[in-house]
């Protein structure tokens, strides 16, 4: 999350390129002709010690002997001389470093560690080593080796293959599409995907960030940055390898199923990233996505002069998850009007081989006021009858003047024009309309936004709220846990399973444990007298799949029968596996549900992102049938519901036939408190419920595996989830002056509500004193990105009232990339000012910073607001007035200083029982 000093990089004033030769090939002299044929405005200079001049520029020893400090140096050294290179560069001063040059190594003792460890020592960013460079047109910027020169435009390109980045140039080029800036990161030594997303996100010039990415080094930084970056402007992403499946053997199904592509997708979903698979959709989509171009939803009409083509694009759409619009009866009655009979009256609308430009604009413009149609494709074939440049003409004139009109309906359209030469392409691209050469090619663009856009509002959905139906006991389930990993053993027995599960109000069979035949019997007395058959099942905690080893025996209504199948597991199951531990059998009544679907649901282990949820189609042959879809949690229901949907299995769930719907949130809860196992109990490293049947009444686990490990840690702070959970540790209660208590924890998604009834009790003038200007409506979208938290860098605590849960005021903070300096705001209920609420609620704000290690708190306040600044300096901020506005006033507070080690420290009362 760092972008501190990227912009010397980004926009230096001068550089210096290190290393080359006058040798044609030689990468120094590459570099150094870019940066020249670029027309850099600043100061260039080459260093080198072996070459009195390169390329006509004066070389220069060493850096110490340049006349000026470049804010940027370009290195193309042998691998040996760069770390000498870097430690000069820290000690006259350069802000950053481009490092071109391969073969520094990786890990302790290399040349790599050395070089990070100066850049570090002089806070120097470096992008590389063994990269093709940084290209930044607007600031006259090609430090890099590749072929051509990119033009300016509003594309960023982060790229972890320089080869791909040179193709891209190259491609842009043909397709005359510009960028904002092209960064191959290479070896990632410092400057990381992360750190670049951070900077793209907050840079003007930049309205798409495409992302070429190989692999994720610090899944954490990863997504906090990718999800910050998605809520501000589209992110495409292409990773290579996605056919690359992990070798390592899998202990559970869910293991299994969670390949490392199906992760990392599951990844750039949760961070609201639009994934493609080629660098052409790449393309295709930035192009769209970075012009304004998304759809209303995923309806499409079809206008086509050829019922084939129109057939062809209507059966990719289906296929690939879009919706043909069905015109409405007015839109029909429009169109017999300008067409001829025997049109198709409906979509597609063929209107014939013969149609000409008029009888094209006529259906367009009936089309466009469609109520069920979320964008037009408008197709063509060229005929002898009506020459194909006059109806593309026509079709852009007339989207043109709707445009200008501002029609009511501002639908997309889009335009595949098939065989049509390069006159029809000018023709569309200037009336900025999406073309394309195939139908194809258009759907799918088409498919792209309309994902795009579904990730979009996912980000921005508010999630219901599970609390008042779930409340784990997370206590007991630790308990459970840490016996066993105090025992030696790796998984969970059936009876430990039972109680992990009831502590999370999983319903499950019920198990008694028999430690042999006799008792075996004995334990299923009470299942038989209610007229139950059971299940007899080997019980041994060396033995993961019982059936593997025949180990399991059904349908059991007898004390004969049952003490019988006792024998016979036991006895298999030593013939099997005769090293094994035996602990006897376990017994289970027989559930009965004849209409019941059959899920697998768990938690898997990725060596990156870490703990992974798995949802699919259950049953022995589950690998087989592989209809599983993942999600990272922790989970709300808005994802458990969608985690559900992108299976197959989901359609079996209403209601068909004789057989009954399953209640619909039923599987989702089920999922979201299994995400929330993930984040309660990092020792559980995979997790196999397979299968859990779901019916009319509900879900019940069947069988259930759980292995148990103690966590490596992945991240910093909590251990192992790529998106930080709810921090429930900061629920408690705040004690204001008068002695009254109220209750205080985290914003969570689904305050929206509250936020808004919120805003209405606070006055206008309080308003514009903390935005600094006046507010006169809340959007959705504005309440969602406070609401909405990364609680990986950013906080916020809401006040509640104890007796109506409403919410009374609210502190936030927001950190820097360094994660170092944050940014704090503060609101409370208008009439509840003087009581103490805002000091309790700062208070709490610094011992949440100073404990997160944060090092400066800083504000800025306007300096009518004196009662603001007068509590300001009650807590120690340091307040001056702005330098550039007078009317704001900066306001800083130095966490290390030992004056502020008392504050807030004991401000949370009894952590966890608040929380309404």
């Amino acid at each position: 999350m760092s972008t501190f000093g990227l912009e010397r990089v980004f926009s230096p004033r001068s550089i210096a390129v290190v290393g080359g030769s006058s040798r044609p090939s030689s990468l120094g002299l590459a570099v150094l002709r870019n940066v020249k044929a670029s027309c850099f405005a600043g100061r260039i200079a080459v260093v080198n010690p072996k070459h009195a001049a390169i390329d006509g520029e004066r070389a220069f020893p060493d850096l110490k002997s340049l006349p000026f400090v470049p804010d940027l140096i370009a290195v193309t050294a042998p691998a040996i001389a760069i770390p000498d290179i870097m430690v000069e560069a820290g000690a006259v001063g350069v802000g950053g470093a481009v490092i071109l040059s391969a073969g520094l190594g990786h890990g302790a003792g290399s040349l790599a560690e050395s070089i990070e460890r100066t850049a570090r020592q002089h806070r120097m960013r470096l992008i590389g080593p063994n990269c093709l460079g940084v290209m930044v047109p607007h600031a006259k910027l090609n430090a890099s080796f590749a072929a051509h020169r990119p033009s300016e435009g509003h594309l960023a390109l982060i790229s972890q293959s320089g080869a791909v980045a040179a193709a891209m140039v190259e491609w842009a080029a043909e397709r005359r599409l510009g960028f904002s800036g092209i960064v191959s990161i290479g070896d990632q030594l410092d400057v990381d995907v992360a750190d670049l997303l951070d900077h793209f996100a907050l840079d003007e010039r930049t309205n798409a960030i495409l992302l070429y990415l190989e692999a994720v080094k610090d899944a954490r930084k990863f997504m906090s940055a990718a999800r910050a970056a998605a809520r501000l402007k589209p992110v495409i992403v292409v990773k290579s390898g996605r056919m690359a499946q992990g070798a390592r053997a899998a202990a559970t199904h869910t293991g299994a199923l969670a390949g490392s592509d199906a992760v990392y997708d599951a990844a750039f979903r949760r961070a609201g990233m639009l994934r493609v698979y080629d660098l052409r959709a790449l393309f295709d989509c930035a192009e769209l996505l970075g012009r304004g171009f998304v759809p209303r939803g995923n309806r499409l009409s079809i206008l086509t002069n050829g019922g084939g083509l129109g057939i062809l694009a209507t059966d990719r759409l289906a296929e690939l998850g879009g919706v043909p619009a069905t015109l409405t009866g007015e839109t029909v009655a429009r169109l017999d009007k300008v067409l001829p009979r025997g049109w198709s009256r409906a979509n597609p609308v063929d209107i014939s081989g013969d149609a000409d430009a008029a009888r094209y604009v006529s259906a367009l413009n009936a089309m466009l006021e469609d109520a069920n149609s979320d964008a037009v494709l408008v197709m063509n074939v060229e005929t002898a009858v009506a020459p194909t440049e006059a109806i593309a003409e026509a079709v852009a004139q007339c989207v043109r003047d709707r445009r200008a009109k501002r029609s009511a309906v501002a639908m997309l359209v889009l335009a595949a024009w098939a065989g049509a030469d390069e006159r029809a392409g000018r023709t569309f691209e200037a009336a900025r309309i999406p073309h394309f050469p195939t139908e194809d090619d258009a759907v799918r663009a088409f498919m792209y936004l309309v994902r795009y856009r579904e990730a979009s509002t996912a980000l921005a959905a508010t999630p219901p709220s599970v609390a008042s139906v779930f409340t784990p006991e997370i206590a007991s389930a630790r308990h459970v846990v840490a016996k066993a990993l105090s025992d030696g053993r790796a998984w969970l027995d059936p009876v430990e399973i039972v109680a992990l599960f009831d502590a999370y109000d999983i319903p499950i069979v019920p198990t008694a444990a028999a430690r042999d035949a006799e008792d075996a019997a004995d334990k299923a007395a009470p299942f038989l007298a209610e007229g139950r058959a059971v299940a007899v099942k080997v019980f041994s905690r060396d033995i993961r799949h019982k059936s593997d080893v025949g180990g399991v025996i059904l349908g059991l209504r007898t004390r004969e029968s049952i003490i019988e199948a006792a024998e016979t597991v036991l006895a298999r199951a030593r013939s099997a596996r005769p090293g094994a531990s035996l602990q006897g059998v376990t017994i289970q009544p027989m559930m009965v549900r004849r209409a019941a679907r059959e899920l697998i649901l768990g938690i898997a282990d990725d060596p990156t992102f870490g703990p992974v949820i798995v949802f699919g189609r259950g049953g022995i042959a589950v690998e087989v049938i592989n209809d599983k879809a993942l999600a990272l949690p922790p989970l709300d229901m808005n994802l458990a519901r969608d985690l559900v949907g992108r299976t197959r299995v989901s359609r079996l769930l209403g209601a068909y036939r004789d057989v009954p719907a399953v209640p619909p949130d039923v599987v989702p809860l089920t999922l979201v408190k299994l995400a929330q196992m993930a984040a309660d109990i990092p020792e559980v490293a995979e997790l196999d419920i397979n299968p859990l049947l779901a019916d009319e009444t509900g879900v019940l686990a069947l069988d259930a595996r759980v292995a148990i490990r103690k966590p490596a840690r992945l991240f910093a702070g909590q251990t192992r989830l790529a998106v930080r959970p709810y921090p429930s540790q900061w629920e408690g209660e705040l004690a204001l002056r008068d002695g009254s208590r109220v209750l205080v924890r985290p914003m969570r998604p689904d305050d929206e509500p509250a936020v808004h009834r919120f805003f209405a009790r606070v006055t206008a003038e309080d308003l514009r004193l903390r935005f600094f200007h006046a507010m006169k409506e809340f959007t959705h979208a504005f309440i969602a990105r406070l609401t909405q938290l990364d609680y990986a860098r950013a906080m916020a605590f809401v006040a509640l009232d104890p007796a109506t849960g409403e919410m009374m005021g609210a502190v936030r903070l927001h950190s820097d990339s360094l994660y170092e300096s944050a940014e704090y705001a503060i609101l409370l209920q208008s009439d509840l000012k003087g009581k103490g609420l805002g000091w309790a609620l700062m208070q709490l704000l610094i011992h949440y910073a100073r404990s997160e290690g944060l090092k400066r708190l800083a504000g800025q306040v306007l300096a009518e607001n004196t009662t603001m600044l007068g509590m300001c300096r009650d807590l120690g901020f340091t307040v001056t007035q702005d330098p550039e506005d007078h009317s704001i006033v900066d306001v800083v507070l130095d966490l290390r200083l030992p004056s502020v080690d008392a504050i807030g420290a004991d401000i949370l009362i009894r952590p966890g029982r608040g929380g309404a």
